[in-house]
């Protein structure tokens, strides 16, 4: 497989913003509501936000926390041009007031206190990412786009992150910027499946923004643009260690002829126009040749002529790649050529041959690699496209964004599906572990004191009364860090290769169980035992009492 290298250091380089990530990429209902706010004198009341999901996607049980550098980079960018309030007054009625305008043209999110888990972090439902603080208006006008840049950044990594699991320490490529959601839904899937475990992307245009490794192969359009060995225009190869040129075809011929023999098929079943189109992409990349070897027939015409090639690149000093595999019983293929590899290898004393790199990459999903490791297949690595970058199990992680308190008095959204039954007031968020693994996930009111290491905490289910448990933890981390604050990022920003093994890191904290495809077990989110009574009473203070009559 081609590796097409990046300029600079793939691991430190820092990504800017994305463009059309500004003020007005929000819905039209979270202007008007900032009309009515500065037009009822509400501008500014202190408002708590908090940013979360009720349900984790793919029927997991964790997701993985993404998006967080392009919300504080919108943060930073957060002010109304004068193109955009003149725009706004196009679009608004007319009976809004020239004031509104002229106080849009005073925004900013320096008033802000933005609290978050770090990047790349497993996160749970009703635990809050994100918890914003501020001027009510400012707070408002900020909910459609961060919700934006978390919904499917952290969708993304996640589904990503189950390819991982599924597929242990084989390689993954993402291979599906012709099937994503346009152009910015490419980039974004290149960009996160790499954070989610995915080991490179064969979009260009990604690996020059975020620095991903690209790699790449070639296409079927490639093998059928030939028809015969007389196509080949130039057949000379400079020996790697040689400075004359030989004929590389003649070489590839002459192995072609053993190999079949080997194999006992006939020359007359292999396809020239196939041996034609390896041969030049060959000598085109005598260093990094792989080849997709299922145009006609794999067993009879595509390994016997990628064989043969790899032999004459051999003879020259050159090493192939390997094969990739687009189609048909990948499981039973992938093994074939294992042993045509291992044979060969074998018999020419060529130790590298038996472990050439197979790739398959048939509409791969989750659920096919499960599958294929049931079966014992024998590939290294899967170049994955269209279920990845379209998430195709489950298209959105579907994340809210709630006002939880105003000037200190708590605030709760009350609903028949106790699901969207908001948990109240400004709350701090602790992980709480055991010996090997974190085990719970406790809610506090803000005010309430840290739990403490070593010392029992009474931790209960919010809305169920009988569940509850006392856990000594081992280990207590505060998930919720300060990331912004008088209009500047106040924590170095990691770089994609830090938030990459976050994620790896961060899911090693989870029972195995936890993460299972099949039936997982839930992970159990909390809240303290104040913060319930709290939330309890506020329930019932804000509920209505029926009348029956």
């Amino acid at each position: 497989m081609t590796d097409v290298k990046n300029t600079g250091d793939c691991f430190q380089k820092k990504t800017g913003q994305n463009s059309i990530v500004q003020p007005l990429l929000t819905d039209l209902y979270q202007v008007t509501m900032a009309y009515a706010y500065w037009k009822t004198g509400k501008i500014n009341g202190h408002a708590v936000f908090d940013l979360y999901f009720r349900k984790n996607p793919f029927n997991g049980e964790f997701t993985v926390f993404a998006g967080l550098e392009e919300c504080l980079k919108f943060l930073e960018k957060f002010r109304y041009s004068e193109s955009d309030i003149e725009y706004l007054r196009q679009i608004l009625p007319t009976s809004v007031e020239e004031g509104f305008f002229e106080y849009l043209t005073t925004l900013t999110a320096d008033s802000i206190s933005f609290y978050s888990v770090k990047e790349g972090t497993v996160v749970f439902p009703r635990v809050p990412l994100i918890r914003i603080e501020g001027p009510l208006v400012v707070t408002q006008l900020l909910e459609t786009t961060l919700l934006n840049l978390v919904n499917y950044a952290s969708l993304m990594a996640t589904n990503a992150a189950r390819y991982r699991l599924a597929a242990g320490k084989l390689k993954l490529y993402e291979f599906g910027l012709r099937r994503a959601q346009g152009p910015d839904g490419g980039l974004s899937a290149s960009k996160y499946s790499y954070i989610g475990g995915f080991d490179g992307t064969s979009n260009v245009l990604a690996g020059k923004l975020f620095n991903i490794p690209v790699k790449g192969t070639h296409a079927h359009a490639y093998i059928t643009s030939f028809n015969s060995l007389d196509e080949l225009i130039n057949t000379l190869l400079i020996p790697k260690d040689g400075e004359v040129p030989n004929d590389f075809l003649q070489s590839s011929l002459k192995w072609r002829e053993s190999i079949a023999s080997m194999f006992n098929i006939l020359l007359s079943e292999v396809s020239d126009g196939e041996l034609a189109a390896f041969v030049s992409f060959a000598l085109a990349f005598p260093n990094g040749f792989m080849a997709l070897v299922d145009t006609y027939d794999v067993k009879r015409s595509g390994l016997i002529n990628f064989c043969a090639v790899a032999l004459a690149l051999h003879e020259f000093g050159y090493q192939a790649l390997g094969i990739r595999l687009d189609s048909g019983d990948l499981a039973y293929l992938s093994g074939v050529a294992r042993s045509y590899f291992e044979k060969i290898g074998n018999q020419y004393n060529i130790p590298y041959f038996n472990k050439l790199n197979i790739m398959a990459s048939n509409d791969i999903n989750e659920e096919t690699i499960i599958s294929l490791n049931e079966q014992g297949h024998c590939i290294d690595s899967f170049g994955i496209g269209t279920h990845l970058v379209t998430c195709q199990k489950q298209p959105a992680l579907g994340c809210v964004y709630k006002l939880v308190e105003l000037d200190g008095e708590p605030r709760i959204k009350l609903s028949h599906d106790v699901a969207k039954v908001t948990i109240p007031g400004k709350k701090n968020v602790f992980r709480l572990y055991g010996n090997t693994f974190s085990l719970i996930d406790l809610l506090q009111r803000s005010d309430e004191e840290p739990p403490i290491m070593n010392e029992k905490v009474l931790c209960r289910h919010p809305f169920e009364e009988s569940k509850r448990a006392y856990v000594i933890p081992s280990k207590v981390e505060n998930l919720l860090l300060l990331q912004w604050k008088d209009g500047r990022i106040i924590r170095p920003m990691p770089n994609l290769q830090e938030i990459k093994e976050n994620v790896h890191n961060s899911l090693k904290i989870l029972r195995s169980d936890i993460k299972r495809s099949l039936n997982p077990t839930p992970y159990k989110v909390s809240v303290s035992d104040s913060l319930y009574h709290f939330l309890h009473k506020l329930w019932l203070d804000n509920a209505p009492i029926g009348e029956l009559s």
